[in-house]
């Protein structure tokens, strides 16, 4: 299914502005493997994303969707596997089950490769364009864990923060920057610490933001560093920049949660309503906007975008959505929203939009 837009042709035939000025993106469903439900985690320059989704045998299988077509990754042997970052060529990293355990791996020229064939589990979670990638692994059986940075055939053990007992590597960028999260354990419990790995060293961000717990989740090319802080009463989405932290709000109640930063310090997450039900969002110019306000989508069709998961250099963003119509169920699946400045209306549009153009010229002529 896919939900076209003809905001051009009503902004055309108003003559003016002023209609539906607030639709902002095109909205496409990227449909899934044949299952239920899919989920997306990332997308490329190209427009390009990857995630997963049900197949027709109900089992999980990582997904490249390219131009208009949602291709099944298959997995290293077993039942599962899941896309979470993707670069500009098109590769993709991910975990997939094999038949003992569950391994990172880069998808790459149409092949699924195990990033750690003989280690316990692993996963990968971001990707940059010099195909390093960014994850972490256990150590040991029962051991702890430790964010990875996967570069020229090596896995590459980050290890933690001085004290710390595990970390996390959950983003990374084109100069090979990765932010991640370092756990410490007390008597009092576990909290993590946002991290920025950088020229082999880790720098702490918890001075910045005023305390625990806290993990940066994405990090542009510039270093900034989307992530989320949270308290015992609230969960707040933040931007990291340059030395100094900004608190990104939310949509009514203290709760939001970022996932993904792009070149222009623009981020995308989820934050709930006042009605507590989570919206996705996205942050831009110093305001956080309500996703499902600036989308073409048919409130017939009730559906609720609850999560924005990437955004690219471009502007266009993968999120996820809930809906009654879905597979005959309510189902959640993946969408590709694109900026109506960057997309190109079908002959058929750019018709109408013709029409429209003769139309209010027509009515100008009159009204003079």
């Amino acid at each position: 299914m896919q939900v076209r837009s003809h905001v051009l042709v009503a902004l055309l035939l108003g003559c003016g502005p002023g209609l539906m000025a607030d639709v902002l993106y095109t909205a496409t469903d990227l449909g899934t493997l044949g299952g239920i439900s899919s989920w997306v985690y990332g997308i490329n320059n190209a427009g390009q994303a990857t995630g997963f989704s049900q197949t027709l045998t109900s089992e999980s299988h990582a997904f490249l969707y390219s131009n208009g077509q949602m291709t099944d990754l298959g997995t290293l042997g077993g039942n599962l596997s899941v896309g979470r970052g993707i670069n500009d060529a098109g590769q993709i990293t991910g975990y997939s089950n094999t038949s003992k355990a569950q391994h990172a791996f880069l998808y790459a020229n149409g092949q699924m490769t195990d990033l750690d064939p003989t280690g316990v589990s692993s996963l990968g979670t971001g990707i940059n364009n010099a195909g390093q990638v960014a994850g972490s692994f256990l150590t040991a059986v029962r051991g702890p864990e430790h964010a990875f940075l996967y570069s020229n055939g090596q896995l590459n053990d980050l290890g933690t923060l001085s004290g710390s007992c595990c970390s996390v590597g959950l983003g990374i960028n084109n100069v090979g920057q990765v932010t991640e999260a370092s756990q410490y354990v007390s008597h009092t419990g576990s909290n993590d610490h946002a991290i920025l790995y950088s020229n082999g060293q880790m720098t702490d961000l918890t001075d910045s933001l005023g305390g625990c717990c806290s993990l940066g989740v994405s990090i542009n090319d510039a270093g900034q560093i989307a992530g989320n802080f949270n308290t015992k009463t609230a969960a707040s989405a933040f931007l990291y920049s340059y030395g100094q932290v900004t608190f990104l709000g939310n949509l009514g109640r203290n709760s939001s949660e970022s996932h993904a930063i792009n070149n222009s310090g623009e981020v995308v997450g989820s934050a709930q309503i006042p009605s507590v039900t989570p919206h996705a969002f996205l942050y831009s110019n110093g305001h956080m906007a309500d996703l499902n306000n600036l989308v073409d989508l048919d409130p017939a069709l009730r559906i609720t975008l609850f999560e924005a998961t990437g955004i690219n250099n471009k502007g266009q963003i993968v999120a996820e959505a809930y809906g009654p119509g879905f597979s005959s169920g309510f189902g959640e699946h993946a969408f590709l929203l694109t900026p109506l400045s960057t997309s190109v209306p079908e002959p058929s549009t750019l018709a109408l939009s013709a029409v429209a153009l003769i139309a209010c010229a027509s009515l100008r002529t009159r009204r003079h």
